[in-house]
């Protein structure tokens, strides 16, 4: 009796239940169909041979620009840059222009992805002041990954500041709401302290009290509505001591940028390549980020890949536009700390492929399971790997992390049981699907 495989895995280091395992892996289709020693025959054989095979990691924030501004990512580009970097699923942002804030524009874009996104993919939808009505009837929504609230400005013109709207978009939503929080009076007052031609000034306008104000606020309402919200890309050392009381109604992410870079010497180093909202921080909120690492306060790891051509981030500051690149560096950045000694690869598949599926409600991903999607991400632990410019497939050209020495390193990454990237190269047509949830 024989057993047909499109693809096996051989001799691969696999993580399962929270150890590695040497065995085999048999791809049937999109599906994991066995975890074994197979000796049976398939068309394609992967040798993971001194490899390590994970579950398929997740990046839950991207901002893709399609459509709008496709002159510095979209749809095929930044999922291109995805799959280059080990990323096999992703969440995209919805302050597009026009944004996605309406059942007709989230269709277009579920056209738009089709068969042209490398990965697989699911959409925000996002909240304004006027839509709260559609925001209870999402929970089905093909898709859909949820409600994108932004309660400060920030790239495009999706904002819900005052308190009366942002109390009606949680206590509304059917789905989670991930919130970009920073209280958009503070930033209003605040702009008195934009210095021009000093990138330096950016995290003195946007200060902590203005994401701290915004925290404070948005996890009020969730607990008296005893609703779900997930806050995103959280920067200060204040909201890490305040969210570990307040774990109930609220998870959280932090970004790879914040835990790697810092002030002043990112803007020393980087200027404007280094503005993002809320922004790089000293090193006291930096170390901050990685104790609630180690102690499990954080929930996510995501890239909040946000990319601009270098046109506009060389423009004077504050004309210069927030946000930088990072779907394609968030997986090698964060197994080189691993390498490092600063989290485990436990804590690293729990941030980026258990708890996005734990949290958000995917079906069939995050695991190396018996009849789960084959969704998987195959990494040479020891490969040495200097980033460059060159390498990033983002339409924008550049990375944060350009001449930034790693050790770890994906070869292979596999979307719905088909290698879709070998050894730093994408070798076959998008066949990334809209993800599923419960």
């Amino acid at each position: 009796m024989s057993d047909n495989f499109s693809l096996i895995i051989k001799n691969g280091s696999c993580y399962i239940e929270g150890k590695l395992t040497k065995v085999d892996l048999g791809l049937s289709g999109n599906k994991i169909k066995k975890i074994g020693k197979i000796e049976l025959n398939s068309s394609k054989v992967f040798d993971a041979t001194d490899k390590v095979v994970l579950p398929g990691i997740i990046d839950t924030q991207v901002h893709f620009r399609e459509p709008g501004s496709t002159d510095a990512e979209d749809l095929e580009s930044g999922s291109r840059a995805a799959v280059l970097g080990g990323v096999t699923s992703l969440f995209e942002m919805p302050n597009t222009n026009p944004p996605t804030s309406n059942l007709v524009e989230f269709e277009k874009k579920l056209q738009l992805a089709k068969d042209r996104m490398h990965s697989n993919y699911a959409f925000y939808f996002g909240a304004t002041p006027e839509n709260i009505e559609q925001l209870s009837q999402l929970k089905n929504l093909k898709g859909c990954c949820g409600i994108k609230l932004f309660a400060g400005s920030s790239t495009g013109n999706l904002l819900v500041d005052k308190e009366a709207d942002i109390e009606k978009v949680i206590s509304n939503s059917d789905r989670i709401v991930s919130i970009h929080s920073e209280d958009e009076e503070i930033l209003k007052v605040r702009k008195k302290f934009i210095k021009k031609g000093d990138v330096h000034s950016h995290p003195v306008w946007r200060d902590v009290e203005s994401a701290m104000s915004s925290t404070r606020r948005v996890v009020k309402i969730a607990e008296r509505y005893n609703k779900k919200i997930h806050v995103l890309h959280v920067t200060t050392k204040e909201e890490i001591d305040f969210l570990a009381m307040h774990k109930k109604n609220v998870t959280f992410e932090t970004t790879p940028q914040h835990l790697t870079l810092y002030a002043p010497d990112c803007y020393d180093n980087l200027g404007t390549y280094a503005q993002m909202n809320p922004p790089l921080r000293t090193k006291e909120h930096h170390d901050r980020l990685w104790v609630a690492i180690k102690n499990n306060i954080v929930d996510v790891l995501g890239s909040d890949h946000a990319p601009h051509t270098k046109k506009n981030k060389d423009k004077e500051y504050p004309n210069s536009p927030s946000g930088m690149p990072g779907v394609q560096t968030i997986f090698p950045v964060m197994i080189d700390h691993v390498n490092n000694g600063k989290l485990s690869l436990e804590k690293l598949i729990k941030f980026m492929c258990e708890n996005p599926c734990r949290i958000f409600g995917i079906k069939n991903k995050g695991y190396i399971k018996e009849g789960y999607d084959a969704d998987l991400t195959i990494v040479d632990m020891n490969k040495e790997q200097v980033i460059k410019d060159e390498m990033i497939a983002s339409k924008c050209g550049w990375t944060p992390f350009n001449n930034y020495k790693v050790k770890g390193f994906p070869v292979g990454t596999i979307v719905n049981g088909n290698l879709v990237m070998s050894e730093g190269k994408v070798i076959s047509k998008a066949q990334g699907q809209p993800m599923l949830f419960k």
